[in-house]
Parts: structure tokens; sequence; C-alpha cells
């Protein structure tokens, strides 16, 4: 075999500003500081990106493209308890991953119009894809709602997962990049979401929430 191709300059500067984003904020990372990280020249990193923004808007692409996979529902039958979750696991991931959008959101839509536009649109995919599951949940006769509170689900699922990540930061803020408490947070976070649906649920779909919730009450 082969060995792979060195990564391109452009995807390197792209894989650290993402590091350096999320580890101290979009507001305190400049050109200069990656240049720097780069070990290039600041006319090295302008010939790949016009500026910052350019920088933040090439890596919400990527994010974009990662977490419209994450909001393919299932096609052809009903969905369960077992998407619900899935679909929460797959989402804090990404959330995680690209965590910088999230916590320092309303600077960067105050700043950047392509972001304002685009991450409103990304929210109301959310809550569509969490309007869904909770009506395939509804079809199956294993949750019991009405239409408007459906339609509240919906959004306080999205407004959970969407601030949950600053709500944690606030509680522990010198340990926030430990593994472990990594761990737990996104696990907690989806244990929160769920717990917005508990009330709802019935048959085999509370049961499942039921244990679930344990074993993550639990580690």
């Amino acid at each position: 075999m082969g060995s792979k191709p060195p990564r391109r300059t452009r995807e390197r500067i792209l894989d650290l500003a993402l590091r350096l984003f999320n580890d101290f904020g979009e507001p305190n990372v400049n050109t200069t500081l990656i240049s720097e990280e780069m070990k290039i020249s600041p006319g090295n990193l302008y010939y790949h990106f016009k500026n910052k923004d350019d920088i933040v808007v090439c890596i919400f692409q990527d994010f974009e493209r990662e977490i419209t996979q994450v909001l393919a529902i299932p096609t052809g039958r009903d969905a369960n308890m077992e998407d619900v979750w899935l679909f929460l696991h797959l989402l804090f991931e990404q959330i995680w991953k690209y965590r910088f959008f999230y916590r320092d959101l309303n600077n960067l839509l105050a700043n950047n119009r392509t972001l304002e536009i685009r991450f409103k649109q990304l929210l109301q995919q959310k809550v569509l894809v969490a309007r869904r599951l909770c009506e395939g949940l509804l079809s199956a006769k294993e949750l019991d709602a009405s239409p408007p509170e459906i339609d509240a689900l919906a959004v306080n699922m999205v407004v959970i997962a969407t601030y949950w990540l600053s709500y944690a930061y606030v509680l522990d803020p010198r340990r926030s990049n430990e593994p472990a408490v990594i761990s737990a947070s996104l696990q907690r976070g989806c244990y929160q979401v769920m717990a917005l649906i508990a009330p709802h649920l019935s048959g085999s779909s509370r049961i499942l929430f039921d244990k679930l919730a344990g074993e993550y009450l639990n580690s």
C-alpha cells in the first residue's frame, strides 16, 4: 500500500484554525496566531484565505456538510426511540467537534451575515427533524402529545442541544476540555433533551428510556 499524500496547506490551516477556535474561542484567535502556529508566513495564509471570516465560513461549510448527514431521518418506516437516541448522540458529537460555533454563536452571527442566514436555516432543519422523530413515535402509539405539544417539544429539544455546551462550560470551565468531563457532559446533554420527551412516552419507548436514563445517570 502506498503512503497517504501529505495534506495540502489549505486543509492544515482549516484543521488548525478549528482547534484554536475551539480551545480559545474565535474572538481570541487571529490570522497572525494561526500563521505562527502553522509556521508559515501571513502572506502564505492569505494566499489561501482572504481573512479570518473566510476561514470561519470554510469551516462552517465542513460542519454543514457533516451535520446534514446526521439530520437524515429514517425513510419507509416510523422513527423509534433508538433512532432518537442515535440522532442525539451523533448531533452532540458534531456540536462538540465544532463547538466554537455554539459557544461564540452571538458574536459570530453579529459579524457574519453568511453565518447568520445559514445557521438559522440549520436550526430550522434541526427542528424539522426533531418534529418528525416525535411524529414517528406518535404514529407508533409510543408517544402521547397534541400537535402544538409536538411543535413545542421539537423547538425545546433544539434549544437545549444548541446551548447545552455553554451551560456545561459555565458549570466547570477549568476542566471543560478533559476527556472524562467531555464524555459526561455530552451524555448528560443527550439525557436532558430526552427528558423533555419522557413524560409523553408510553409502552416500549418509555421502558427503553428508563433503562437508558438509568445507565446515563449512574455512569
